[in-house]
Order: C-alpha cells, then structure tokens, then sequence
C-alpha cells in the first residue's frame, strides 16, 4: 500500500496531509478523510489505509497546519480519560480558531489538490470525518455539491449551529449522507428532530444511533473504542462509496 506525507497549497500556507492508494498503477476514486480532534496519527493513518485498500485513493489533512505540522501537540500512544484534558485544553484554543472561512478555504484547496493527483480518476469525491472532521465533511460537501457525491460523519457535532444554521447547511447538500451518532451524543428525540431536518431537505441520508457507544467510537487508541461499532462503521460506508463513486 503506497502511503506518503504530501503538502497541500492553501490560501495560508501549506497543510501536510497523509495519502493511501491501491498500488495497481489505475486510478481510483479520490477520498477527503478528515481526521478528529487529536489529529493524524497512527490510528488515522491505519483507517486511511483500510479504506485505500478497498480501491480508494485516501487524503487526510492536518487540519491544524497553521499550528504546525501533525502531531500539533505531543499525544501519548493510548488517550485515556486521564489524559484528555490536558490534551483538549492544548487543542481547543486551535478548534475555535478553526472558524468557518478557515473551514471552507482549506477545504476548496484540499478538493482542488485531491482531484488533481494522478492516482485520482474522474468523477465525483467522496469526504468522511470522524468527531469534528464530521462537522467539517457536511460543510465541505454542503459548500461543494456538484463535486462531492457521499459524505459520512461519525460521532460529528453536525447540529452545532443551532436549527438555523442545520438548515442552511442541509439545504446546499446534494451528496448522499450517513450519519453515525453515539447514545451519549444524541438522544433518540434530537435524532428524529435531526432526521426531520434531514427529510425537510430533501436530502438522501441514513442517520443512527450505535447502540452501546460514547463519543468517539471509532478511534482504536482511545477508552472509547468500540469494536463492532468500527465495523458497523465500516459496513455503512463501504457500500455508501460503493453506490456514489465511479468504480467503487
């Protein structure tokens, strides 16, 4: 599996990225992967590989290049609770600074650099985020609809902005939607509020609970690690690229 840290152009620098590729010389459909709060690293790195591995052509962004290149801050190999609020007291002040415009100019210039590899065939891309990577993948998918064709957020704050700005970013969407929500981010009223919204949009989508998760199941090297919600993760996605990109 050829993997490489790449340098992405943006309006205000350069972000490092990792990128993972079937090694058979074709190209495949391009994947943006936007990572969770703590950033790529090894556990990011392995997931990426994973989907490459299904026949995608997979770049996840060092969201935090203005703060330095990934790690931005210095993470132990296994995030227990212990850990996490020193770790989040050093990463918040780069989460808020991470506004809106910041959002939508890294990812205009991730998309372009994206489309334009070689490895990366025609067509529509797909944007995953896990965490606030989630948040990111709906506006970088609502903010590009002719280009991003699925878009799939785990245990994402996609409602963030309140009911007025869900519905703004609803509205511009066009790609099909999965949205994985943990029992201890959402409660079965705020989903059906959410999938309300969803269906109000007019928007194709599947939007669930995992049953027995806390935020952040998904990630390997943290306490909140699920394993079958992983794979359930994996189930859902696999067949969402499958049915919107060409050659999936």
């Amino acid at each position: 599996m050829p993997t490489k840290t790449l340098f992405i152009p943006t309006e205000d620098g350069r972000a490092d990225a990792f990128a993972a590729h079937p090694d058979d010389g074709k190209r495949h459909p391009g994947v943006l992967m936007y990572p969770d709060g703590f950033g790529v690293r090894p556990v990011l790195r392995e997931m990426a590989c994973e989907l490459a591995g299904h026949g995608y052509y997979v770049l996840v962004p060092n969201v935090f290049y203005r703060h330095g290149p990934a790690p931005v801050i210095e993470l132990p190999e296994h995030i227990g609770e212990e850990a996490r609020p020193a770790i989040f007291g050093r990463l918040m002040p780069m989460i808020e600074a991470h506004s809106t415009a910041r959002v939508l100019s890294d990812a205009a210039a991730y998309l372009r650099f994206l489309t334009a590899r070689s490895e990366v065939g025609a067509g529509p891309v797909a944007v995953t985020g896990y965490c606030i990577g989630g948040l990111l993948a709906m506006r970088t998918a609502a903010a590009h609809p002719g280009q991003v064709a699925a878009v799939a957020g785990f245990h994402g704050p996609v409602a963030v902005d309140g009911p007025e700005g869900l519905h703004r970013l609803l509205s511009r969407l066009t790609a099909e939607v999965h949205l994985a929500h943990a029992e201890t981010d959402l409660t079965p009223e705020a989903l059906a509020e959410l999938n309300r919204a969803l269906d109000a949009a007019g928007v194709a989508h599947t939007s669930e609970i995992y049953p027995g998760t806390v935020h952040g199941f998904t990630m390997s090297d943290t306490d909140a690690f699920n394993p079958s919600a992983l794979q359930r993760h994996w189930d859902r996605l696999l067949p969402l690229l499958g049915r919107t990109l060409a050659n999936g």
